[in-house]
């Protein structure tokens, strides 16, 4: 189905609908002797606008038979996706429906009685096998299918059925997705099964099959966003619509497997709810730029599209093309554009490297924290019991709600990093696992990122005391989530643990009763991780060198960006070979390469931090290159923050920002650190 939505393992039990006899034939499905057809497999790209798959089968096939696979493994214990995303999947899967019913050409349906029967035998067995006992009897509207079926919904192995097609005589034509875990074993799979019956169509801006594909990536990627979208043709090319009802739904998904979301202030997963938060954020557009790193103002300040490019309601270009046509001339605008760069940079990343989802894109930090992992720890910043309110308030917005901005999210993932130095890929799947936007290439390259476990020479360590002061001064964000610590003086919500005892008997707010104290200490937690970590860094930089180590961690810059951290700051001791290397020509050539227009800070090439007078290092991230005010340095590590920690300037927060683009407004980052649409949002 969807990306990397649950765990690993190829096994689907139970029935794979439709059965290979309830399928027709390309000719028996158009009516003509000799027809091609193609299925056109929906799986993220969840739309029938810009969408190169379907475009190509339409003008290249006689018969279309769009589809959808409901696969078991993404539910129950199996599964990564709460029930809020899981739900706003199925709130898309029929609205996709109702696109693909107004598609302007001829249509055909057939019923897959025989298909139905099984999926209620195995769903349902208490049940008759009537065509209503398993169809939810009144579901919401977002889950009302259309009266006439536009998309055949198919259940099961999706390697089992595609091959059912094929041995039908149908072609199959899907979008690539870059993907990990489960995801990425389906499609080896079907690659291995189906070989070239299944074409995985590159229609999203990424580049692929290419040795070093960072190659003048900012220019193709400029180009691709520029230049015409992909649209079906229908008309022009007469091609007949195929469906095949199996008689079920999202809304009887939603029942069979007990759905029940909780989350609050969840959006709508349908087309029209994307256009309208389209069409409404050009119409703020020059306010994004203040409104992205404080929570309480991000949540209405940014797109909120990054759910709809998780799940390709909108594609990228889309988005793109609408706001540089419609979208008046701003920094707002130009802040917004390039958060859809920094999506597609961070899905390149995953594109090129499936294992960003298990294991540290550097070797050198495999296993970073396991040693030092505690389930209590793990625990409190789960529920948000931390003992830091900003971190607190953070984590229960996540749960309750599904939404956090980049910055927060940048944050809660380096407090649980280098404070509770828990394992990252604990935090990294907590995420996923509540994110309604949660995009796979760009929440887990973000959480190795913010962990350190590439490489770069630059790393933050956010103060979670300082966020309050800079983003939340006044308590707004934190008594809304963390609403115990209402009656407490604002002026003591950096550090609840330093109220005065005296103050906590008059306000009611007594700390380590109804408010926890700290579960570490922030000071001594940070020394000892810079101490585990500086140790670590120089081999790290070195292995850099490696040209496979390279194109994991795939920096816009390509194979030179890696090599020159590895000149710079590398041990120059690591063991192993670390001069191979492909052709030098095809090296070079990345040396031609551009900067986007945020510049990259993957490509950032730092000084060492010099030594301080306790033979400490204290400098700055150096500046990678870039255009516009919002391009500039990472933000200091905040080392020094106790108790009066050195003040950020305004823009360098915004330039922090800019750098981490995750889950806001473009996939890139919901507010301020996650890559989507408003990050991108």
């Amino acid at each position: 189905m969807v990306d990397t939505d649950c765990t690993e393992g190829n096994d689907t039990a139970g029935p794979t609908v439709p059965s290979q006899a309830e399928i027709p034939t390309p000719s028996a499905a158009a009516a003509t002797t000799d027809a091609t057809g193609y299925v056109v497999w929906h799986r993220k790209h969840l739309r029938v606008a810009d969408h190169r798959a379907l475009a190509e089968a339409v003008a290249g096939g006689d018969a279309v038979c769009p589809l959808f696979v409901f696969d078991p493994r993404f539910y129950g214990d199996a599964g990564l996706a709460c029930d809020s995303r899981l739900r706003f999947l199925h709130e898309a899967v029929t609205s996709l429906e109702r696109q693909y019913m107004n598609t302007p050409t001829d249509s055909t349906e057939t019923t897959a009685s025989e298909s139905w029967r099984l999926l209620v035998d195995e769903m349902c067995p208490e049940q008759p096998s009537s065509r209503q006992s398993m169809r939810q009897s009144d579901p919401p509207d977002v889950l009302r299918p259309p009266e006439v079926g536009g998309l055949t919904i198919g259940y099961g192995d999706p390697v089992v059925l595609l091959s059912r097609f094929i041995d039908r005589g149908w072609s199959v034509v899907t979008m690539a997705a870059p993907t990990g875990r489960y995801g990425y074993q389906r499609d080896e799979r079907i690659k291995r099964v189906c070989g070239n019956a299944v074409e995985f169509v590159s229609g999203d801006g990424l580049v692929r099959g290419e040795e070093w594909p960072r190659d003048r990536w900012q220019e193709r990627v400029e180009s691709w966003l520029e230049t015409p979208r992909h649209e079906p043709e229908w008309r022009q090319h007469e091609t007949t619509r195929v469906t095949i009802d199996t008689g079920l739904t999202p809304a009887a998904i939603d029942d069979v497997f007990a759905v029940t979301p909780t989350k609050t202030k969840v959006p709508s997963g349908t087309h029209r709810e994307a256009i309208i938060r389209l069409r409404e954020f050009i119409e703020r557009i020059r306010s994004y730029p203040g409104n992205i790193s404080a929570p309480q103002d991000a949540r209405g300040g940014t797109s909120g599209l990054s759910p709809y490019l998780n799940f390709g309601l909108l594609s990228v270009r889309q988005v793109y093309q609408h706001c540089t046509e419609s979208a008046p001339e701003s920094g707002g605008r130009s802040m917004f554009l390039s958060r859809l760069f920094w999506n597609r940079h961070y899905n390149q990343k995953l594109a090129d490297w499936p294992g960003w989802t298990t294991e540290a894109v550097n070797p050198v930090f495999a296993g970073f924290n396991d040693e030092t992992h505690d389930p209590a720890l793990v625990t409190a910043w789960k529920r948000g019991q931390t003992g830091y309110p900003m971190v607190d308030a953070s984590m229960r917005c996540l749960r309750d709600t599904g939404w956090l901005n980049f910055r927060m999210r940048a944050m809660c993932a380096s407090f649980f990093s280098h404070i509770l130095q828990q394992p990252w890929r604990i935090g990294a799947d907590w995420y996923h696992h509540h994110l309604i936007d949660s995009d796979v290439g760009i929440n887990y390259t973000q959480w190795q990122s913010q962990a350190g476990l590439i490489g770069k020479p630059s790393q933050r360590v956010y103060n979670p005391r300082k966020q309050v002061r800079d983003n939340d001064p006044g308590g707004e964000w934190i008594t809304e989530w963390v609403p115990e610590l209402t009656d407490l003086p604002e002026a003591f919500l950096p550090r609840p643990e330093r109220t005065p005892l005296a103050v906590q008997e008059e306000c009611g707010v007594r700390i380590g009763d109804v408010y926890p104290l700290p579960v570490v200490e922030f000071e001594a937690r940070r020394e000892a991780f810079w101490d585990r970590y500086e140790r670590l860094r120089p081999a790290a930089a070195e292995l850099l060198r490696r040209p496979d180590i390279a194109k994991r961690a795939s920096f816009s810059g390509g194979y030179s960006a890696a090599r020159a951290i590895a000149e710079k700051h590398g041990s120059g001791s690591v063991s192993g070979d670390t001069t191979r290397q492909t052709s030098l020509g095809d090296i070079d050539k990345n040396r031609r390469g551009h900067q986007g227009p945020l510049g990259d800070p993957d490509d950032t090439v730092e000084t060492p931090r010099p030594a301080g007078p306790d033979g400490r290092s204290t400098c700055v991230g150096a500046i990678p290159t870039g255009v516009g005010q919002q391009a500039g340095d990472p933000s200091p590590d905040d080392r020094a923050a106790t108790p009066a920690e050195p003040e950020e300037t305004t823009a360098s927060r915004e330039q922090s920002d800019a750098e981490a683009t995750e889950t806001d407004d473009c996939g890139v980052g919901n507010g301020d650190g996650q890559a989507t649409l408003d990050r991108f949002s």
